[in-house]
């Protein structure tokens, strides 16, 4: 999967959902200035992102096979 929005390659669903921890973390710690507490935020909205991809794609995969064994 490769992330179009950047032109860099996209992280595995592994990598960004341990991202995503650390900054929910960071977040309900609540020792961060608020324009960190944003930028966070608009991070943490990516990495959803992403991992919505990855699990979209996994449910369609599963999705076609289950297809295929039913012919």
């Amino acid at each position: 999967m490769s992330d179009t929005t950047s032109g860099q390659p996209e992280l595995s669903y592994e990598q960004a959902r341990d991202q995503l921890v650390e900054v929910v973390q960071k977040l309900e710690s609540g020792g961060v200035p608020l324009s960190e507490s944003m930028e966070l935020w608009q991070r943490g909205e990516r990495l959803a992102t992403i991992c919505q991809r990855w699990l979209d794609g996994a449910r369609a995969t599963i999705d076609a096979a289950r297809r295929d064994a039913d012919d």
